[in-house]
């Protein structure tokens, strides 16, 4: 009896939590057939890049990752914050440090992108982050963190991008590759526990 009881105890819970996050907007639960791209390409914390300084004495070529406050450290400047910039942006922004500064009266800076991630996780084998790339899907970002776990819900994938969550089919992906959707730096993935 107290074994019916706490069943039912946690049924009741479980459907009360299920449907104030699904009123909050917090938790999807419809298959969406198509996710717009992230509107904004500019780069996050995590991503590796290259700053090239020219045209001065002392150049250099510089590989540097952006941390989790969104900044980079380059020398005689310090902290330059960077996270939501394009490459074209960052490099503007570095050269007019430098200058404003007057650590050089003139300085020809260039960036480029190293190296930029996604999230993988929940029921897969290695969560964790997945190195990007252009032709990056739901499915290879899965294969890349290990695969589905023996729990993993393949029919109900999450995936978040621009703070908004998103149901996927990815069983239905390996079936038909059309709905196999791409993926973007920034991204997270989260694969849900199976019921049973």
């Amino acid at each position: 009896m107290l074994l019916k009881v706490r069943i039912v105890t946690r049924f009741i819970l479980l459907a009360l939590a299920t449907g104030f996050l699904g009123a909050c907007g917090s938790s999807p639960s419809e298959v969406v057939s198509f996710i717009p791209p992230p509107s904004s390409v500019g780069l996050r914390s995590g991503d590796g890049i290259v700053v090239n300084l020219q045209s001065i004495p002392d150049a250099a070529s510089m590989p540097v990752q952006i941390d989790d406050q969104g900044f980079i450290s380059l020398p005689y400047i310090g902290q330059v914050e960077v996270a939501g910039l394009a490459e074209s942006e960052i490099a503007q922004k570095v050269r007019a440090t430098y200058v404003e500064q007057r650590i050089y009266p003139a300085i020809d800076v260039s960036v480029s992108v190293t190296q930029r991630f996604i999230h993988v996780g929940g029921e897969v084998i290695r969560p964790g982050r997945v190195l990007w790339s252009p032709n990056l899907t739901l499915n290879k970002a899965i294969q890349e963190a290990g695969g589905f776990s023996l729990y993993g819900k393949k029919s109900g994938v999450l995936l978040t991008r621009d703070s908004q969550t998103y149901v996927v089919d990815v069983k239905s992906a390996l079936r038909n590759p059309d709905k196999d959707f791409k993926v973007y730096p920034g991204d997270s993935l989260n694969v849900p526990r199976s019921p049973y």
